[in-house]
């Protein structure tokens, strides 16, 4: 159960028992109801369920935010770890290209600078974003695509300061949406791409996730998103795309999916927090 479901229920539980209590206290001054140990029983009894819901409400939020911190605690973890051996490399190329240079070897250092500058250019599009969290699950799965032979490309247009999700959810939407992309690529032979676009406009964010993997086919296309199906062999599929429709619509987002032999993408939209829409 997500955050937002939590709230909704110690909201409503908080609501009825207002109502209860105001409507047994105006049935007493209005004389429609007597002052007995029923009415009494039942105030209590009100007051003690309200209580222990609250409590049960309170307790799943902790547990669910202490998960979700640990996980963000892990990706900040492996984020640092790969600067750090990054921070290291560099230092270590720094030193052979100056080496060159000083050699006079300036069409080997430049040759030689160039993988070098497209793994910083990689680096640095992944740290685009206000949000750690985000920016430590985009450099985990453009390591894990570029171990895997497939471009990764990244087009970040927006800081995602007023997401109307906690940064965890998004991660989640976009880690299953990336690890679908890299699952239908990896079924065909030649070139495999993955793009992700991230864009903002004054009202709305905007994710695109595509891949050049093989079509959808239409009857699957009004499927994928329902809990429990999916196109994959073996158990444990099934719940990925689903879990990503369910949190974009409970913001109040949409989720499309465009598939042809071309390409596939899944997009979707979250309001900003303080749109009016």
């Amino acid at each position: 159960m997500s955050v937002r479901k939590i709230f909704k229920m110690l909201l409503l539980v908080n609501l009825i028992q207002f109502a209860l209590g105001a409507g047994i206290l105006f049935a007493l001054q209005a004389n429609l109801l007597f002052y007995s140990e029923e009415v009494l029983d039942l105030s209590i009894f009100l007051v003690l369920f309200s209580s222990l819901l609250s409590v049960m409400g309170l307790g799943s939020l902790m547990r669910f935010q202490r998960k979700n911190y640990a996980e963000s605690m892990e990706n900040l973890e492996q984020l640092n770890i790969k600067l750090r051996e990054q921070r290291h490399d560099y230092l270590n190329q720094v030193q052979i290209v100056y080496g060159l240079l000083e050699l006079g070897e300036y069409e080997s250092a430049r040759d030689y600078m160039r993988p070098v500058f497209k793994d910083i250019m990689k680096v640095n599009r992944a740290l685009k974003t206000s949000l750690p969290a985000v920016n430590a699950l985009l450099q985990a799965k453009m390591d894990a695509a570029e171990k895997q032979g497939i471009d990764f490309y990244l087009e970040v247009g927006t800081q995602l300061k007023n997401l109307p999700i906690e940064p965890w959810e998004l991660c989640k939407a976009l880690a299953n949406l990336i690890d679908n992309a890299v699952a239908a690529v990896s079924q065909i032979d030649g070139e495999k791409q993955i793009k992700l676009q991230m864009e903002e406009n004054r009202e709305e964010y905007l994710f695109c996730v595509q891949n050049n993997g093989p079509a959808i086919p239409k009857p699957q296309q009004k499927l994928i998103f329902k809990r429990g199906y999916t196109t994959k062999q073996g158990e444990g599929h099934g719940m990925g795309l689903s879990i990503v429709s369910s949190i974009i619509k409970e913001a109040d987002g949409e989720i499309h999916l465009e598939s042809d032999e071309r390409q596939t993408s899944f997009s979707f939209i979250l309001p900003k927090k303080n749109s009016t829409l």
